[in-house]
């Protein structure tokens, strides 16, 4: 992408699209992509300067730094919800300001090696749950106040799993951009 349009720099791998079924080859294939996310990360995110992770992804973006960051504070919130849905019927999720949140002073300025180790342990919490969840436990719930709508856990996973590679690109294709690689 040469030129890329402000849509392109949102969302370089395209908006989430639901599965039309979520077959368990479709499942196994978004949490591996949620347990190996740390390590790409990592791998992308290490050897760049201090100037480099204070540059915004896109024209008013967050920068990597932030990002980094986010993927933490999202991803954290993607167990507690998948905790609450697997011990409570149904339950009413809290809904967080992410754009608040990044603008806080550890997304903005704290280094971001203790968010990748934090990372890796919450990964892999994540993918080992969602390994061993049930059929039953797949169809489980919870209500997320923002949409206003019900997600089953299976979707989760797979929303989590485009969101790991979401954030990922956006690192990704501002370093070739920028010629960094």
């Amino acid at each position: 992408m040469e030129n890329p349009t402000l849509e392109q720099l949102k969302y370089p791998i395209g908006k989430f699209e639901t599965p039309s079924i979520y077959t368990k080859e479709i499942l196994e294939k978004a949490i591996q992509t949620i347990a190996n996310f740390p390590d790409k990360l990592k791998k992308e995110v290490e050897k760049l300067t201090i100037d480099q992770l204070e540059t915004p992804y896109r024209p008013d973006g967050w920068t990597i730094r932030q990002v980094v960051h986010h993927c933490a504070d999202s991803h954290m919130n993607c167990f507690i919800r998948l905790k609450w849905a697997l011990t409570e019927d149904n339950p009413t999720i809290k809904f967080y300001y992410e754009n608040l949140w990044a603008e806080g002073t550890d997304n903005k300025t704290m280094p971001i090696e203790p968010t990748l180790q934090f990372l890796e342990g919450l990964h892999y919490r994540l993918a080992f749950v969602m390994k061993n969840l049930t059929e039953n436990e797949l169809e489980k719930t919870f209500i997320h106040p923002e949409h206003g709508k019900q997600f089953q856990l299976k979707e989760i996973i797979c929303m989590y799993a485009w969101h790991c590679n979401h954030h990922l690109a956006h690192i990704t294709e501002l370093k070739k951009r920028m010629n960094w690689d």
